[in-house]
């Protein structure tokens, strides 16, 4: 059969299957749902929505959400009565891309610690690897996941060696090949600009990076990383640099870089001008919160200086992971509502904001009908409790949250949570 001929011959196979597949056709009176979550506390802020709610499943997207429906109605039934039920949790930053990366998670080895049903590998995967983790880790995923593309050839795969001290690794046509050729999954560029990744070349791998996402002909964002850079100049450069819609990852680090001196975005105690105006032009500011990546002194002062967070993100990897700081993503959440942010807020940080961002997938972060049967069901658990960051501050909040069930595509996935270590 020719190419054309077969070519024709799957796409009439699949018009026929479309025109009389069951999943197309409204549901009749007596027809089930694959799947009713009942009773929970449901706040999607996607819908400005907040109460109590039934949510049906069916063929794997949302196909209802109302004040109740009828047991009998549903093939499965989860019982979330007391828990708050939202959209699947979106990460923006995290690392699972085990063994092309040194530091990745297997995605759905997360989903029962953070109730995560979208994550973004951070730029586990340079050019060199960057097919690897599409054919054999995305693949085997059931968690939805996309990627930005790290401007060094080798990612991080030979983490903890600086992927950037040699900047022959950045190689700009190839990083842009691979942007051309993965739209569909990559987001755009990861550029790390700490003095301990790329020691003395200033800003000539973001200017690599962004030259990159221009020359691939789609308009790819960049993710920067910062935490420690060589200069305060260097961070006023960096900032200046960004375009709106580029990602400041790490936005309230407080490491210092290699001489000890603290050169972020909060410099003698103040915001910096360069990250207000980057702020104000529509530049992302993320937490990335990791092992080594958030300052609660730095957030104190950015935020109410007009450096607020767009999106809350864990930086989860196999180090970070066993980090004091416990960044798994609700818990950042937990961090941010003992810093004044509201449940609505931090919850939008975790679904529709991330979602807007990556923008690959339709309704990803809503439970609006018609979106994926993507649900986080969350233990929201009032009491004292005690938060530290990364450079072992403390902070006081009122309220944890942890993972009880994931429902991915509308199917359980993993057995219900329970914690391998004490939430801090």
């Amino acid at each position: 059969m020719s190419e054309l001929s077969r070519r024709h011959f799957l796409a009439g196979t699949a018009a026929a299957a479309l025109s009389t597949s069951p999943a197309l056709a409204a549901m009749g009176p007596n027809d089930k749902f694959d799947l009713v979550i009942k009773g929970g506390d449901v706040l999607d802020p996607s819908q400005s929505l907040r109460g109590k709610r039934d949510i049906g499943i069916r063929w794997g997207v949302v196909e209802a959400v109302e004040p109740e429906i009828p047991a009998a109605r549903a093939a499965k039934t989860i019982d979330a009565t007391g828990k708050l039920v939202t959209p699947g949790l979106v990460d923006l930053h995290c690392h699972v891309y085990p063994y092309g990366s040194a530091i990745g998670i297997p995605a759905d080895e997360l989903v029962q610690f953070q109730g995560t049903t979208t994550v973004v590998s951070a730029g586990d995967a340079g050019v060199n690897n960057l097919a690897a983790l599409r054919r054999f880790i995305v693949a085997q995923t059931r968690a939805r996941m996309y990627a930005f593309l790290h401007i060094a050839n080798n990612g991080l795969s030979a983490f903890p060696v600086a992927e950037l001290y040699n900047i022959d690794n950045a190689q700009v046509e190839a990083c842009a090949m691979g942007l051309a050729e993965n739209p569909d999954f990559l987001i755009g560029v990861k550029v790390r600009m700490s003095e301990n990744v790329i020691f003395k070349h200033g800003i000539e791998p973001l200017k690599r990076a962004i030259q990159a996402c221009e020359m691939c002909g789609w308009p790819a964002k960049m993710m920067v990383h910062i935490g420690g850079v060589e200069t305060p100049q260097l961070m006023s450069d960096i900032l200046n640099l960004l375009r709106p819609g580029d990602i400041l990852t790490h936005a309230y680090s407080g490491a210092p870089n290699m001489a000890g001196a603290f050169t972020n975005i909060v410099q003698d105690g103040k915001l910096l001008p360069a990250a207000l105006a980057a702020k104000q032009r529509g530049v992302i500011f993320d937490v990335g919160h990791g092992g080594g990546s958030f300052d609660f002194t730095v957030a104190e002062v950015a935020i109410p200086a007009g450096g607020s967070p767009d999106t809350l993100s864990s930086d989860i990897h196999v180090f970070s992971g066993n980090s004091p700081g416990a960044p798994y993503l609700p818990n950042v959440m937990g961090k941010f509502m003992a810093m004044g942010f509201s449940l609505e807020q931090v919850v939008a940080m975790a679904t529709i904001a991330p979602a807007r961002i990556i923008n690959r997938a339709p309704k990803i972060g809503t439970l609006q009908i018609g979106a994926p049967g993507d649900v986080s069901i969350l233990d929201m658990i009032e009491g004292p409790v005690t938060f530290v960051d990364t450079r072992n501050n403390k902070r006081d909040g009122k309220v944890q949250l942890k993972p009880v069930q994931t429902v991915i595509n509308g199917v359980p996935f993993g057995r219900p949570y329970q914690a391998p270590f004490a939430v801090r």
